[in-house]
C-alpha cells in the first residue's frame, strides 16, 4: 500500500513538472512530453533525494557532479531533434535519466562517463548526434572529433560563471558551438579549461 502511494505521488509530481515548468516554457513536443511522462526521474536520483525530483533545480549526484534541472533536459532534446537513425553519445553527469529519456529514440545510445570522454584524444567520426549532459568550459577535440561530418551537438558551456545551452554542427571537419539560452547547468569539472595567469 505504502509503496502504490508513493508512485502515485511521485506521477503526480511528474505531471505537474510537465505542466509547471516545461510546457510554460516552450517545451510542448508531445514526443519529447511523452518521453518525459514515461520515465520515472526519481528512479535516477539518489535515495534521499527521490522526494523532491522533479524540482526545477539541479540535484546533487555526489560531491563533484548533480543532475540538471528538468527544463534543461527538455531543452536540450527540444534543440537536438533525435531521430530513428541517429547514432547517439551521451556524455553522462553520472546519472542515467538523459539516456533512458532520448535511447527509445534513436538507432544507438553509446554513453560514456565525463571523464572518459574529456580524455579522449581521436574520435572515429561516427556520430551524428553527441549529447553533453552538463557544462563545459571547452570541447576536447577528441570529444569533437567522434561526431560525422554534418552531426550536430548540445551541451551546456560556462563562461564567466554563466552557463548556456549551446548548439554546434560539424561543418567542414570544424565544430562551432552557438549559444541557444542562458539557463543555470552544472559544471562538469572534467571539461574544465586551463587556468591562465593575468598580470
Amino acid at each position: 500500500m505504502t509503496i502504490t502511494a508513493e508512485r502515485t505521488d511521485f506521477t503526480a509530481a511528474r505531471r505537474a513538472m510537465i505542466d509547471s515548468q516545461l510546457r510554460v516554457s516552450g517545451v510542448n513536443a508531445p514526443w519529447l512530453l511523452d518521453a518525459v511522462a514515461r520515465v520515472p526521474r526519481e528512479d535516477f536520483v539518489p535515495a534521499a533525494a527521490r522526494g523532491h525530483a522533479y524540482i526545477d533545480r539541479a540535484i546533487p549526484l555526489d560531491a563533484a557532479h548533480a543532475l540538471p534541472a528538468p527544463l534543461v533536459h527538455g531543452l536540450m532534446l527540444t534543440h537536438a531533434e533525435p531521430r530513428s537513425d541517429d547514432r547517439v553519445l551521451l556524455v553522462s553527469c553520472g546519472s542515467d535519466y538523459l539516456a533512458a529519456l532520448v535511447g527509445p529514440m534513436v538507432a544507438t545510445l553509446d554513453v560514456v562517463s565525463a571523464a572518459d570522454a574529456a580524455a579522449r584524444t581521436k574520435g572515429m567520426g561516427q556520430y551524428s548526434l553527441i549529447l553533453i549532459d552538463g557544462a563545459i568550459e571547452q570541447l576536447p577535440v577528441g570529444l569533437a572529433g567522434e561526431l560525422a561530418e554534418g552531426g550536430r551537438i548540445l551541451t551546456g558551456l560556462a563562461s564567466r560563471s554563466v552557463t548556456r545551452l549551446a548548439l554546434g554542427r560539424k561543418l567542414g571537419g570544424a565544430v562551432s558551438l552557438l549559444p541557444i539560452t542562458d539557463i543555470g547547468i552544472p559544471l562538469l569539472g572534467e571539461f574544465a579549461a586551463p587556468k591562465s595567469w593575468s598580470f
